[in-house]
């Protein structure tokens, strides 16, 4: 059993940046794929970023690419998304998730991953 913690949320003005982070308990995360994804009010869960500890590749969403940058230290097993340039579109509550192996080929279903943390408000004011 992994359980997922993410932390780091918060309130900041529209350009300013956060980090993230997402670190693990009860499993290492040698091997695992991890993602970003955020819901915001009646929207649906949206994958932002994966990353694959089992080979380092990466992989974004077009809304964030360029301004997102995720990575991961696994001797600390933890993830991390560093948000720059932050608009009020990325308004959500942003939750980390991992599986075991498989990449980041299919990283924004939701169904591709094991566990969940429990999610980090993060809200960027206009």
């Amino acid at each position: 059993e992994m359980q997922l913690v993410e932390s780091g949320g918060g309130l900041v003005q529209a350009g300013g940046s956060l980090r993230l982070s997402c670190a693990s308990s009860g499993r290492t995360f040698d091997d695992y794929t991890l993602g970003w994804f955020r819901q915001a009010p009646g929207k649906e869960r949206e994958g932002v970023s994966c990353i694959s500890t089992e080979d380092g590749s990466t992989a974004y969403a077009d809304s964030v690419q360029g301004r997102f940058t995720i990575s991961s230290d696994t001797a600390k097993d933890t993830v991390y998304l560093q948000m720059n340039s932050l608009k009020p579109e990325d308004t959500a509550i942003y939750y980390c998730a991992s599986t075991y192996g498989v990449g980041c080929a299919y990283y924004s279903l939701t169904s591709y991953y094991n566990y969940w943390g429990q999610g980090t408000q993060v809200t960027v004011s206009s």
